[in-house]
């Protein structure tokens, strides 16, 4: 396995680099891949520019539940990109979908930002502080002590604790942040009861990617900058897999796992020939 880790970290052969190319679907991740926090990373306006004109299907398959397709695409041109909103699918969008098709018209005590609590309105899910069904979590800046107090004694009380996505850690301008996960963890080991996680590498998440994209999966390709998320979601669901090292991989964390990527790139701008440097 190190021999054929230290294989893929050479430059990328132009075999392979064809066969990315030659992809008819693409899901990307967005926080380590597409930018940090407020910042465009290199190669991705040119890789962006290189989806759309040459007619590939995309999507920015996001874990953070934080903002709508709306908010990213708005991000997004904060930073001087313009993608339509119906590139953009958030772990956020997933969980709605699975709890309103597990319990239609139920409650949630929500702790979570505008995109989770949008997302879950949208499809009937109302926010109940007093005797919920479940207890949804995604990320937000308003996390305290009263939050895990009011969510552990909801689970107590027989609400499903449900979290829009299994990552500890995600990267930003300033570093690396806590994340869902970490945010779950405090409710977990008080209950003795596990969270089930919807985003990525949950497979609904993938397959409704697919879906969005209309390819078989031998024509997608996952790309992403996390070992424990997105490629396993890309292996597990049977697609080729880009690792970027944009985002909080790095390369001696690459041992650490008994899977690797089909591929390891510096960027995504790689892909169209850019500079990184």
């Amino acid at each position: 396995m190190e021999k054929e880790i230290e294989r893929k970290k050479t430059k990328i052969a132009a075999e392979d680099l064809a066969a990315i190319k030659e992809k008819k679907g693409f899901m990307c991740d967005m926080d380590g891949v597409i930018y940090h926090g407020e910042i465009l990373l290199p190669g991705v306006r040119e890789f962006v520019e290189w989806l759309e004109r040459e007619g590939k299907s995309f999507l920015f398959l996001t874990n953070s539940s934080e903002r709508s397709p709306l908010e990213l695409r708005q991000r997004l041109q904060r930073m001087g990109l313009d993608v339509p909103e119906e590139h953009f699918y958030t772990s956020a969008l997933a969980t709605a979908k699975f709890v309103s098709r597990q319990s239609p018209g139920c409650t949630a005590y929500i702790v979570g930002a505008s995109g989770l609590h949008n997302a879950l309105y949208d499809v009937g899910i109302s926010h109940n502080d007093v005797d919920p069904d479940y207890v949804i979590i995604g990320e937000t800046r308003s996390y305290n002590y009263d939050t895990i107090v009011r969510a552990t004694t909801h689970v107590f009380n027989g609400a499903r604790l449900i979290a829009t996505n299994p990552d500890t850690t995600g990267p930003s301008e300033d570093g690396i942040v806590p994340s869902c996960k970490a945010f779950v963890a405090p409710i977990e080991v008080a209950t003795k009861r596990g969270a089930y996680y919807v985003g990525k590498p949950n497979p609904l998440m993938m397959r409704t990617g697919l879906r969005l994209l209309g390819v078989h999966s031998e024509e997608a390709v996952m790309v992403g900058d996390r070992m424990d998320t997105d490629i396993i979601a890309g292996i597990e669901t049977g697609i080729d897999t880009v690792l970027v090292m944009t985002g909080v991989t790095r390369e001696k964390d690459l041992k650490l796992f008994p899977y690797a990527p089909s591929y390891i790139l510096e960027g995504v701008g790689e892909i169209v020939g850019c500079d990184l440097e």
